[in-house]
C-alpha cells in the first residue's frame, strides 16, 4: 500500500478557482483502479495551504494516476497557481 500526502500553498486570490480544479480531480480520481483514497484537505488556520492525501493499493497504480489524461490537464493548471509544494510518497510498515 502505498500513502501520498501532496501539500501546497496557493496564491490567496486563486484559492476558489483551486478548489475547483481539485474538485473535478478528485471525482475523477477516486474512479480508477486502485485508488483506495483520494481527498483534499484545507488548513485550519491558512487556507492557503492544501492537502492531498491519497491512498493507492500499489506503486503501479499511483504511476497510472499520473498518466491519466485528467491528471495531465489539471495538475498544470494548478500548478500556475502554486507558491510552494512539497510531494512525499510513504509506504506501509505495519
Amino acid at each position: 500500500m502505498i500513502k501520498v500526502v501532496a501539500k501546497s500553498k496557493v496564491m490567496e486570490d486563486k484559492i476558489e478557482e483551486v478548489l475547483n480544479l481539485y474538485q473535478e480531480l478528485v471525482i475523477e480520481t477516486r474512479k480508477e483502479d486502485g485508488c483506495i483514497q483520494y481527498e483534499l484537505y484545507q488548513d485550519n488556520e491558512d487556507s492557503s495551504v492544501l492537502a492531498m492525501i491519497e491512498k493507492w493499493e500499489d506503486k503501479a497504480a499511483l504511476d497510472n494516476h499520473m498518466q491519466t489524461e485528467h491528471f495531465k490537464r489539471i495538475v498544470p493548471m494548478v500548478g500556475k497557481f502554486v507558491v510552494e509544494s512539497t510531494l512525499n510518497i510513504y509506504h506501509k510498515m505495519y
